[in-house]
């Protein structure tokens, strides 16, 4: 599992990754949502936990091209300044699950599983319509 963690907070997501390492989730960090872009083009993840807040590139726009162009990486995102429309509209572009900080270490791991469990489900979908031939369900569901 390819986890890519995405936090202008430095000091915060540097130990964040620490603590999910010590769970067994090994993650990439970078620090803006220019950064996310520019990694996801050369290393396509398959879960994300996205700050909304950053510079350079907000999180939501983040979210707005991934669903564009990746709309297979699941996105959980984490931020401290949720509000009920920013919700909503993360959930119209498909994130996986909208979590507010502080959040605990063991719900967020049990969110970025769920998100990897429901790629690989979708993954295996796809891939099982296209074998029965089912070529333009796989596409819709892929």
């Amino acid at each position: 599992m390819k986890v890519l963690l995405v936090d202008d907070e430095i000091e915060f997501v540097n130990t964040l990754s620490n603590r999910l390492g010590m769970r067994g989730i090994s993650t990439d960090v970078v620090y803006d949502g220019q950064q996310a872009l520019d990694y996801v083009a050369e290393h396509e993840p398959d879960v994300i936990v996205l700050d909304l807040e950053m510079p350079k590139v907000h999180g939501m726009d983040v979210l707005r091209q991934l669903s564009k162009t990746h709309p297979d990486i699941q996105v959980v995102i984490l931020t401290a300044y949720g509000t009920e429309e920013r919700e909503k509209e993360a959930e119209k572009l498909n994130a996986f699950d909208f979590l507010n900080k502080p959040v605990d270490v063991e719900t967020l791991v049990e969110r970025i599983r769920g998100a990897y469990r429901f790629k690989a489900e979708k993954t295996m979908a796809a891939a099982a319509f296209a074998e029965a031939g089912e070529f333009d369900t796989a596409k819709e569901i892929a």
